[in-house]
């Protein structure tokens, strides 16, 4: 692919760090408001909800997704996450970026 038929925009890269449970809601949420792909990565650390050390699979573990979307899809996503956050443990935020895109 040449150079010629990509171009830098603006976009915003978000991050969602949730637990492991929340895995299939968060990607279906994601697909469903416009976002076309995402990584996903599981994940340890400490924070307001205790540690999550991943130390058994599938309990106490997070996982983190990333996506670069639209403004206004990252919008959309901020409007859907808040549903996820009671009572799981849940952060989620957003960078403004410059994205190579076709």
């Amino acid at each position: 692919m040449s150079s010629e038929s990509k171009s830098v925009q603006p976009a915003v890269l978000v991050t969602i760090i949730g637990q492991t449970v929340l895995q299939e809601r968060i990607l279906q949420m994601l697909t469903s408001l416009g976002a076309t792909g995402y990584t996903l990565t599981p994940t340890r650390g400490v924070g307001s909800h205790g540690r999550q050390m991943g130390d058994i699979a599938g309990y106490n573990t997070n996982i983190e997704v990333k996506t670069i979307v639209l403004p206004e899809v990252s919008d959309a996503i901020f409007s859907s996450i808040a549903d996820y956050q009671t009572p799981h443990a849940l952060i989620a935020f957003r960078q403004n970026v410059e994205a190579l895109m076709d």
